[in-house]
């Protein structure tokens, strides 16, 4: 059987940390956060 290819869109959207752990950034909290609520939290 072939070898599975990556999903481009996430390799490009999550990092693997040295201890195996999934770095990922954030949704949702880079535009029009004026809007926002600041106690809100992240």
């Amino acid at each position: 059987m072939p070898k599975m290819k990556s999903v481009k869109g996430a390799v490009k959207r999550f990092k693997v940390k040295k201890n195996g752990q999934v770095k990922r950034g954030k949704a949702f909290r880079s535009h029009i956060l004026t809007k926002q609520d600041a106690q809100t939290p992240s």
